[in-house]
């Protein structure tokens, strides 16, 4: 579908109740946000995971996406736990959740450990100095704390080694003042059923958390979540799911696409075989073509690897039902597209192509431009008018 709805209780970030055709005259691009898609995705992966409980992975403006929205709606679904990165994050989810769990997966960054005790927030500890940081601001305050700790199982990025894991399992002085909410890790080939380290990174989890045996266990994100019941533990953790995301095309989640993308085409212009396009001219016509300029850049978060030099295929984007190539180089505020293959009269100024949605996924989107759905959601530019639908019909 290319045309936003008018129905059923649709707003905007910026005029709250404003008509959909007054938004369609005077924006450049929209991005459509389904809150009813996105409630409906976390209680199907609610449904699959239980009777383990579902989180919510709302960082980086809920993938993107509008937090101050997307919360909100996962709340009303029935989710009580939600994870965000920074202090920040966390100060603007509390506003919106005055009673949820909050977890904040960067630790303590900086002197975030303030902000969190005020907030009721429970940091996500993954070094033994955040740990001895948190424990003295507990017992500076004469208060007990919560803690979420992070071990490493094989990813090694974030995550505490086994041997810290197992100093603070036997050293109660290490985690004095803590109630400890949580013991975490993260997979780093969930992605890959068939991967052989999922398998590993469970075993080493189970391992390590048994140091912990009152303590509620998390794995699996969304992906994860997918491998199996011997994943779920006490706490899933989707994310990208949420959203229509789906990082495993071999092990689909049971969600729905949630996002649509679009932006609208500023010029149609005939180009003679021969010619190029874009800058450093770096791609040529080999036929008599028209293209489409498309009011879309890196600034709205195209990524400048979906550009097509030399005759190589880049990105795509969708106009009426028709798959159209991105040609020569994506620059700051627009991308060209060769329209020679729409059908006549569909390809028109004025009206939109489609970045993401019906026909063309966010995966599709990474894929082509060479990277991953995650970071086409997450680059998403603010020129671009959000669009939220509230209402499933």
């Amino acid at each position: 579908m290319t045309a936003i709805p008018t129905a059923p209780r649709m707003t905007s970030d910026v005029h709250d109740t404003a008509d959909a055709g007054l938004l369609l005259a005077g924006a450049t691009g929209l991005v459509r946000v389904n809150l009813a898609a996105i409630a409906s995705n976390w209680r199907a992966l609610a449904d699959r995971v239980g009777p383990a409980r579902c989180g919510a992975v709302v960082k980086a403006d809920a993938y993107g996406l509008g937090a101050a929205r997307v919360i909100p709606a996962l709340a009303d679904a029935g989710c009580t736990a939600f994870f965000i990165a920074t202090p920040g994050e966390a100060e603007s989810a509390r506003a919106l959740l005055p009673k949820a769990d909050l977890f904040a997966l960067d630790g303590l960054a900086g002197d975030s450990g303030e902000t969190f005790a005020r907030l009721g927030v429970t940091p996500v500890l993954s070094t033994l100095d955040d740990v001895a940081r948190w424990s003295a601001q507990a017992r500076a305050r004469g208060v007990k704390l919560p803690a979420a700790l992070h071990i490493d199982t094989g990813l090694n990025r974030l995550g505490l080694p086994a041997r810290d894991v197992r100093r603070i399992a036997s050293e109660a002085d290490l985690r004095a003042g803590l109630t400890l909410r949580l013991v975490m890790s993260h997979l780093a080939s969930a992605d890959n059923p068939a991967d052989a380290k999922n398998r590993e990174q469970l075993l080493a989890f189970e391992t390590l958390t048994a140091l912990f045996p009152s303590v509620p266990r998390s794995l699996a994100a969304s992906d994860g979540l997918m491998l199996g019941s011997a994943y779920h533990f006490d706490l899933v953790r989707p994310g990208y799911a949420l959203y229509g995301g789906q990082a495993s095309q071999s092990n689909p989640a049971p969600v729905r696409p949630a996002v649509t993308v679009m932006a609208r085409i500023l010029a149609i212009n005939d180009v003679p075989r021969g010619e190029t396009v874009g800058y450093s001219a770096t791609w040529r016509a080999t036929r008599p073509s028209r293209i489409a300029t498309v009011a879309a850049g890196y600034a709205d978060g195209v990524p400048r690897s979906a550009s097509a030099p030399d005759g190589r295929p880049g990105g795509y984007v969708m106009i009426g039902d028709t798959i159209s190539p991105i040609v020569g180089r994506v620059s700051m505020d627009l991308i060209t597209v060769d329209v020679t293959d729409v059908p006549p009269g569909i390809a028109r100024a004025g009206e939109f192509a489609k970045l993401i949605g019906d026909g063309l996924s966010i995966e599709d989107a990474g894929y082509s431009a060479g990277t991953i759905g995650y970071e086409i959601l997450t680059r998403l530019g603010q020129r671009f008018e959000r669009v939220y639908i509230e209402d499933a019909r």
